[in-house]
Formats: structure tokens, sequence, C-alpha cells
């Protein structure tokens, strides 16, 4: 009854408009507003605002009809739409279809991504001003959002796929969208590569579950009584191997380690474009897809384990680098990797609802602070915090948001990055895993250091550039960072009851490893002290009366441990080391064997056809009328008898 209700109410009808609102901001703003800026801005700002409209309308008419359905029964799909039917003896009839798939993570990833949509699109009026490709900035902002939203949406795992490519290759227009740049070029390139490379594996994944079940269909990979017969048709092993094959491609796309790297390098693209994927759409995407097919690989149990040690490692890994970095924007791309690591460690021990309840808060505090970043870089035109400082008493609205912000990251009540990390510690004891959660809560005061460091060195001491004394706020940059500061303050409390009870954890999850015993009081204790820890430390070495903060960051580079994880431990290096002796030798050998068996067999094969019909032809032209005649009346017989028989 709650299903047809709700399918048949106004959002949940048109809720097709949803993906086409950014769609049209992409195709309007690519061919008619291209060359003119601020109408392109204006249009992309009208779309996002009406996509959000009906994302906000759809969620709330979805938990006003499934309040009182059991977790289970949440899921609605409002619209579908047949486009392949693919029809074999072997495996059945696959059906493929474009979908809207309705159920609690998916209306509340819908929600996140059209609001930072639109806040991001009306900051990038102010942060693109002066750049003459603001045109296409807008509309391939439209196009990312379509990608994702289309993402979230999907119903099977090759609708998904078709939006997971998309949003790769509009993340990769807008990484290098300053073209010009040899570093975004690179960069853009970089994430494009290490991407398609974890995608092809996904696809691999998809494939041979996929026609194994004869679907797609998430409902079916997700169903207790279809994952008990897979498991008696298919040995472990293999069952094994395709589960993590498929979820290669979440590893890459969330950027878990060694898939990292190209995360923090695409901070080279303009600030709008780092805050919305970094915030709520590109990088979360494959922590949602691990979500969405997670009673599928709790069923396995291999990846989720993979999960827990991988998450745990990176988010760790990524701490200590953001402990060392002067880029501020690099600093935040640090910051999400450890927070994507969180993300996915949670899932791993069975927290579904903690993890997703991260992924909701962190969207608006992640969000906030790399607009903040924007403007602050915009202000002195630099990245680096030695360029920065003495910004409080200019900037004061990007500094008491950033405040907020970097105490919600920080986990420090009542703000709301305490209450979803706190739900992930607590999934972490309760599933015994002990190893990890002392790791979460080792990285949760790192994480208040670095984030309190970057803080002090930003907007407190002596300004330590000639810049500072003429900075000032943008209106249009100003709006959005003051209004995402209250959802990160305030979100967390407010919505904890949504994931609790709403999206729930172990009644949505037939095989989920949650363990439900006891849990202590000390936890959420412990983990505020930790972050308080972290602000204490940042504060005694970068903003006690006295620091030159100069003297600590040139200090700080003297040490050997500090260079070395300054340079994020030599990954990049080490990766182009492998690329280019790959290149060299692997590429040289190959196209050696390439020219000996293909191209010269090619050449003698076409000179030994060419000879074999001059031949034939010499032998025609001897100059004799009999050969000539004979030539002639068997041309013609043969015409006749093809005449013949096509009549």
């Amino acid at each position: 009854m709650a299903v047809s209700v709700f399918n048949s109410s106004f959002f949940a009808a048109y809720s097709w408009l949803i993906l086409i609102f950014p769609l049209l901001a992409f195709i309007v703003n690519g061919t008619l507003l291209r060359k003119h800026k601020k109408p392109a801005g204006y249009f992309s700002i009208l779309m996002a605002a009406f996509s959000m409209i009906f994302a906000l309308g759809l969620s709330f008419e979805f938990i006003k009809n499934f309040a009182s359905v059991p977790v289970a029964e949440r899921v609605a799909v409002p619209w579908e739409w047949e486009w392949l039917p693919l029809l074999s003896e072997t495996f059945g009839k696959i059906s493929l279809k474009i979908s809207f798939y309705c159920d609690p993570i998916s209306i509340m990833m819908l929600a996140v991504i059209t609001v930072i949509a639109f806040f991001v699109n009306i900051y990038s009026v102010g942060y693109m001003r002066e750049d003459e490709g603001a045109g296409r900035f807008f509309a391939l902002l439209g196009l990312f959002a379509f990608s994702m939203l289309g993402l979230v949406a999907a119903t099977n795992l090759i609708q998904i796929f078709i939006f997971w490519e998309l949003v790769g290759i509009s993340s990769y227009l807008l990484i290098g969208f300053w073209y010009h740049k040899p570093s975004a070029v690179a960069a853009s390139k970089q994430a494009f590569i290490l991407t398609r490379f974890a995608d092809s594996f996904f696809l691999l994944g998809i494939l041979m579950i996929g026609f194994l079940l004869n679907s797609f269909d998430f409902s079916t990979w997700n169903n207790p009584q279809t994952l008990s017969a897979l498991h008696t048709i298919a040995s472990p092993k293999w069952l094994a191997l395709a589960s993590v094959l498929v979820f290669i491609g979440a590893w890459g796309k969330s950027a878990m380690f060694p898939l990292h790297i190209w995360l923090p390098n695409a901070m080279e693209g303009p600030t709008p474009v780092s805050s919305i994927i970094h915030s709520a759409t590109m990088v979360v995407a494959g922590v949602y897809l691990t979500a969405r097919l997670f009673p599928f690989f709790a069923s396995i149990g291999i990846v989720l384990e993979v999960a827990v040690y991988i998450g745990a490692f990176t988010a760790l890994f990524a701490a200590v680098i953001a402990c060392t970095q002067k880029d501020i924007k690099r600093i935040l791309a640090y910051s999400t990797l450890s927070q994507l690591g969180y993300m996915m460690f949670a899932l791993g021990v069975g927290g579904y609802a903690a993890s997703m309840f991260h992924v909701f808060t962190h969207a608006f505090f992640k969000c906030a602070l790399f607009l903040i970043a924007g403007a602050v870089i915009h202000a002195v035109h630099s990245n680096s915090l030695e360029a920065m400082g003495g910004l409080r008493k200019k900037m004061p609205f990007a500094y008491f948001s950033c405040l907020i912000a970097c105490l919600a990251i920080a986990g420090i009540p009542p703000l709301s990055g305490f209450w979803s990390k706190d739900e992930i510690l607590l999934s972490t004891w309760a599933a015994g895993n002990y190893a990890v959660f002392f790791t979460g809560l080792l990285t949760g005061a790192l994480t208040a250091f670095y984030m309190f460091r970057m803080f002090f060195l930003a907007f407190h001491g002596k300004a330590r550039s000639e810049h500072v004394a003429h900075a000032k706020e943008d209106p249009w940059m100003t709006v959005p960072i003051v209004i995402l500061a209250i959802p990160a303050a305030i979100a967390g409390y407010f919505s904890r009851g949504f994931f609790a009870n709403f999206v729930g954890n172990g009644e949505v999850l037939p095989f989920s490893v949650q363990n439900t015993e006891f849990l202590p009081i000390f936890v959420p204790i412990a983990a505020a002290l930790m972050g308080v820890l972290g602000i204490a430390a940042a504060c005694f070495f970068y903003a006690r009366r006295g620091t030159n903060a100069e003297a600590v960051l040139e200090t700080d580079i003297r040490s050997p441990l500090y260079k070395i994880i300054y340079n994020k431990f030599y990954f990049d290096e080490m990766y182009y080391a492998v690329a280019r002796g790959f290149l060299i030798k692997g590429v040289a050998g190959f196209l050696k064997i390439f020219d000996k068996y293909v191209i010269d067999a090619l050449g003698d094969f076409i000179a030994g056809v060419v000879q074999w019909l001059g031949r034939g032809v010499r032998l025609a032209q001897n100059g004799s009328f009999a050969v000539y005649a004979s030539i002639l009346i068997a041309g013609v017989v043969l015409g006749m008898l093809a005449l013949a028989t096509a009549f």
C-alpha cells in the first residue's frame, strides 16, 4: 500500500526531473550559453534549485509514506524503462532497465547531492567571475551532477556502471578544466587512468555474477534466497574472486590505498570542483556502491574483511600526511581520504547506518571547508599556508564558518561530526575489532590536529604576504559558506534518529556482522577527548602567544621524517618510476614484436599478393587473339548465368 501511494505522489511521479534539470544545464550552457558567463551561471543556479526542490520533496514524501513500514520493505521504484532485453538460451532472459530507485540511502544521497550542487553553483558565480571559460565550467558542473544523480538512483549494476563512467568522464574534464596548465592536464589523466583501471575489474566482476544470477538488479543480488542459491551453484573461491573484482571498482573510485594518489592531485581543478568531488559525490560513490551491495558482500565475507583493514589504514595514513602539508587544498584532500577510510571500515565491521550517517554529515562540513579554502585562495592569490595568516579580521564570515566546520570534522560535541564518528567507533567496538577501534581514535586526534593547524596558520598570527592586507569577502562566495556552516553544526544531532531508525542496520541486512552487545559509555567520551587533545596540540605548536609561524613551518621541513611524510612517502614518485620503466621496456619490447610479426608480416603478405596478381595480368596480356576471345566469351557466359540465377 505504501509503495503505490508513494509512486502516485507528485514528486515521485516527476522524479525523473531531478535528473533532467542538471542535464538541461549541461546542454544549454554547453551550446547556447557557452560564451556568456553570467547567463550560464544564473541558468545553472536555476536548474540546480529545481533539482534540489524535487529531490527534497521526494525525500520528505518517501519518509512520510514509509515511516510505518518495516525497514526491509522501504523500497520503491517510481518509474522504469526497459531499454535492452538480452535473450540467450544459455543464460535465460536478462532484462536491463533504466529506473529510479528509492530507499533510505538513495533518497539521502539525492538530497545531499542536489543541495551541495546548488550551493556550489552559487559560489562558482563569484569564483569564476573573471574566467573566460565559465560557461563551459557551468556546463560540466551540470553533467557531473546529472551523472552522480543517475548513479545513486540506479536499480541495477549496468545502469550504475553507465553513470559511474559518466562521473569519471565529467570529473576528468573538470579536473583538467584549466587545460593550459600542464599540472592540471597531468592530474586529470592520472585520475582518469587510475579509476578506469579499477573500473575494468569492476565490469568483469559485474559480468561474472550477473550472468550467473541471470540478473543485474540490486534486488536480486541482495536477496537472501538468491544468495543462498548462489552459494550452491558456485565455489567459494570463485565467488570470493568475483566479489573482490566488483569491490575494486569502489576501491578505486573512493581512492583507498594504494589507489589513492589521484585524489590529492585532483586539486589542480578549480576549487568548486574540488568541493563537489570531495564532499558528497564522486569520492563517496565507492562507499555508496559497497553499501548498496552490502548483503551480497556480507554473504561472501572477504570483501568486508578487506574493507576493514584497507579503510583503517587509509584513514590513518592520509591523516599522517595531512599533518605536514602546506597547500590548504591538499590538507583537505588528504582529510577526505582519511574520512573515506572511516566510512569504509565502518561498512567492513557491519556499521551500515553509521557509515551512511558519516557520508551525510561529512558532505556539509567538507563542502564548507573547500569553499572556505577557495575564498581564502581567491583573496591571497596562493594555496600555501606560508602566504596566509592574519585573515581573521579580513574575512570574519569565513573565519567563523571555518571554526564551525573544523570543530565538526574534529568530532567535538555537539557538532555534526561527533555524532557520526561516534556511531562508527561504537560499531567497531561492538564488532570486537579493537585494533581498528584504537586506529579510529588515533585518527580522530590527528584529524583535529591537522585541521586546527590549517585554521590557526590561515586565520591567526601575522600576515605573511602583502595580499592579506587587501583581502576581502565576495558575497557570492560568502553566502553559501555561511549557510553550509549551519548543517555542519546541527545536521548530525537532528538526523541521528533517521539513520538509527529509518535507515536501520541489522533489520535491513540479513547478513549483518555487527554485534549488538553492550556498548560502553566511554567510547563517545574518548572520541571527544581525542578531538580536544588534537586541538590543544595544534594550539600549542601554532597559535600560542609568541609563536612565529614562519619559523615553525621552516623548522618542520628540516626534519628527515617530516620530509618523507611531506612528500607523501614518495608514492607518486614510485608510481611514475614504475610507469616509466614499464613504458620504456615493456612498450618498447611490445612494439619490436609487433613490428616484426605484424607490420613486417602484413607487408610481406601484401607484396606477395600484388606479385601474384601481377603475374596473372602478365599472362593475360600476351597479344594472343585466341586468349582475348576466350576471356570475352567466358565473361559473357558468366554474366548470363548470373542474370539467370538472379531471376
